[in-house]
């Protein structure tokens, strides 16, 4: 009995296999423990591995990869449409088996440790981000209770935070002003702490050459381009530019039918983190025109005479996802043409 293909779903203790011979048939379909994963593939002869894009997913196709398996990971959603009803293990461990032989379907690069930790470093300053937004609202609406505002930005919030802290900032009662000062605390801490990651960050992009080359690209920084390495690695995995664009939630979403083509807004779908990142400094490239019109680019120069700021900064976001990809697919640094 010659096993050629099988579908693995992950879990963190209960992992469940879906095993098909060349015939087609189904050798088993059964529940493994976590101890019994990788002596249960290392007593099977080389075939396709199928596994859903998910935690624990890179590692787990690491270790396949070392044992001989052709592994693809492949994304939830478009395993979901081969779920027959309901939902179980071992459902769906024979839909991702199902899924895994479709000639269109579309797999994911598994990746490194090294990207993984990269990616750890983003993902926890993203989580210091956030906690810091929360805790400056939460000093400005205490803040508003007392008649005093501030400004707005971050910046403005560490002087009040600091000023809280050494006791100048007056016009609170004296409770007011212990929890003030116990929140003020923790904000600069958390700001502290945020900027340790992102000089992490920039020496990570010194040290990576993909990183290296994204950063030749206008509005490309060290953040971005470390997370796109690390996110994507050499970019393979797309066929083009425009697939990756349409990858990051940055294309029109199409509701064609009947010959007739309607496109609507831009998706959002893909990696969010990645989007925002690249809006976000496209962003800046759009300011960068109304600061210094002389060194901005001709194409967002026109751009910007005939659409909204907003519709601009998307539109150049995409056209630098194009950009991305085939800077990495080349391994070489950005040229712009000159006319």
């Amino acid at each position: 009995m010659q096993v050629t293909t099988v579908g693995l779903g992950l879990a963190k203790n209960i992992f469940h296999v879906h095993v098909v011979t060349e015939t087609g048939e189904v050798a088993f379909n059964r529940p493994l423990r976590r101890a019994q994963m990788l002596a249960f593939f290392e007593r099977l002869a080389p075939c396709l591995i199928g596994i859903k894009a998910c935690a624990s997913s890179h590692h787990w196709g690491r270790e396949l990869t070392k044992r001989g398996h052709t592994v693809r990971l492949m994304p939830p959603m478009y395993v979901k449409p081969y779920v027959k009803r309901g939902k179980s293990d071992v459902i769906d461990a024979e839909a991702i088996c199902e899924a895994v032989t479709r000639p269109t379907m579309r797999f994911l690069e598994i990746k490194s440790e090294d990207q993984q930790a990269l990616l750890s470093l983003h993902r926890a300053r993203d989580f210091v981000v956030r906690q810091r937004t929360q805790l400056i609202n939460m000093l400005q609406s205490l803040a508003a209770e007392f008649g005093i505002t501030i400004a707005r930005g971050v910046a403005r919030a560490i002087e009040f935070a600091k000023r809280i802290i050494e006791g100048k900032q007056s016009g609170f009662p004296e409770l007011a002003q212990d929890v003030l000062r116990v929140l003020s605390r923790q904000l600069v801490e958390l700001h502290n702490r945020l900027l340790w990651y992102e000089i992490d960050m920039r020496i990570q992009a010194r040290l990576s050459r993909q990183a290296q080359v994204l950063q030749t690209i206008p509005g490309i920084g060290p953040v971005t381009a470390s997370a796109v390495a690390a996110t994507i690695g050499s970019g393979h995995q797309f066929k083009s530019g425009r697939e990756f664009a349409a990858w990051l939630g940055l294309t029109p979403r199409n509701h064609s039918s009947g010959g007739e083509e309607r496109l609507g807004k831009i998706t959002k779908m893909g990696d969010r983190y990645l989007h925002q990142l690249i809006v976000v400094g496209m962003t800046s490239r759009v300011r960068h025109v109304t600061s210094y019109p002389e060194r901005a680019d001709p194409w967002l120069t026109m751009l910007l005479q005939r659409k909204p700021a907003r519709l601009a900064t998307v539109a150049m976001a995409n056209k630098t996802a194009r950009i991305m990809w085939a800077v990495l697919i080349r391994s070489e640094p950005y040229r712009p043409h000159t006319a």
